[in-house]
C-alpha cells in the first residue's frame, strides 16, 4: 500500500499544473479521476456553447441543512464547470432523491430527461443497490437499460459510483457493485467516475478525516467540494479525445 502511495502522490506531482487551480487535498486524488472513454455529445454542446446537464443521484449527492444543496458536490460541479469554461453556459438540473436503487431511478429518468434535455447525464447510484441486496444481475440491468434511455435522449452519461466511508465498508458488500459499474461502464463504452477510491485514497492519506463517527459537516463539505472541482475536470478531459486523460471510444 506505501508503495502505491508513493506513485500516487508522484502521478500527482506530474499532473499538478492540470489542477493549478484547485486546493492541495483535491489534487492528492487527481490521478484517480481519469476517464477511460471520451463523451460523444458533450463537445458538441462546448462547440455551441451551452451545455445542460443532469445529475442522477440518491442520498449520497446530497449535504443536510439549508445550505446542503449549494455545498453538494453538483453545485459544486456547476461552479467549477463555469469558471473552467467561462464562454460556455452551463446549466445543471439535479433529480436526487434519497434511497433510491438503479431501476428506481430508471423509472424516473425519462421524465427527467424530456424535462432538463441535457447533453451530460451523471448518474450517481449504486449504494442503496448494495443496501438492499439487489440481485447483481439486476443491478447491471438496470444500468444498462439507463445508459440506453439517456443514449437514446441524445446525452451522454458518467457513472459515479458509492462514496467511500470506513466505517460502513464492512457492514455493506459495496464490491460486486462497483464491479459491476465498472463492467458496464467497458461494456457501454462510458466514461466511470471512481469517487469511491478518490474517498478512500483521501482517508488513508489522512487528507479527510472519514474515521471519526461524528458526522463532520464541515468535512462533508470539503469532500463535495473536492469531488465537484475533480468531476470538472474529469467531464472537460472526456470531451477532449485528444488529451491523455480521455481514449476516444464510441457507443
Amino acid at each position: 500500500m506505501r508503495g502505491r502511495i508513493f506513485l500516487l502522490l508522484a502521478a500527482v506531482l506530474l499532473a499538478a499544473p492540470a489542477f493549478a487551480e484547485d486546493p492541495a487535498e483535491c489534487r492528492i486524488a487527481g490521478d484517480l479521476a481519469v476517464a477511460d472513454f471520451a463523451l460523444q455529445q458533450v463537445p458538441q454542446a462546448l462547440r455551441a456553447k451551452q451545455l445542460g446537464i443532469l445529475v442522477l443521484g440518491a442520498g449520497s449527492s446530497t449535504l443536510p441543512g439549508p445550505d446542503g444543496e449549494k455545498y453538494a458536490y453538483p453545485a459544486r460541479l456547476r461552479e467549477s464547470l463555469a469558471a473552467k469554461l467561462p464562454d460556455v453556459a452551463v446549466k445543471l438540473t439535479t433529480d436526487v432523491k434519497a434511497k433510491r436503487t438503479a431501476a428506481e431511478m430508471v423509472a424516473a429518468m425519462p421524465a427527467a430527461l424530456a424535462a432538463a434535455k441535457p447533453s451530460l447525464v451523471i448518474w450517481q447510484t449504486g449504494t442503496v443497490d448494495a443496501m438492499r441486496a439487489v440481485d447483481p444481475d439486476q443491478f447491471s440491468a438496470a444500468l444498462a437499460h439507463g445508459i440506453d434511455i439517456a443514449h437514446a435522449a441524445g446525452a451522454d452519461v458518467i457513472l459515479v459510483n458509492s462514496q467511500y466511508s470506513p466505517r460502513t465498508e464492512t457492514l455493506i458488500a459495496l464490491g460486486t457493485y462497483e464491479e459491476d459499474m465498472r463492467w458496464v461502464a467497458v461494456q457501454q463504452e462510458i466514461p466511470l467516475f471512481d469517487r469511491f477510491s478518490i474517498m478512500k485514497l483521501w482517508g488513508d492519506l489522512g487528507t479527510f478525516d472519514l474515521f471519526t463517527p461524528t458526522n463532520k459537516l464541515d468535512i462533508a463539505i470539503q469532500v463535495h467540494d473536492c469531488i465537484g472541482r475533480l468531476l470538472a475536470d474529469f467531464v472537460i478531459a472526456a470531451a477532449k479525445p485528444g488529451e491523455p486523460s480521455a481514449t476516444a471510444g464510441g457507443r
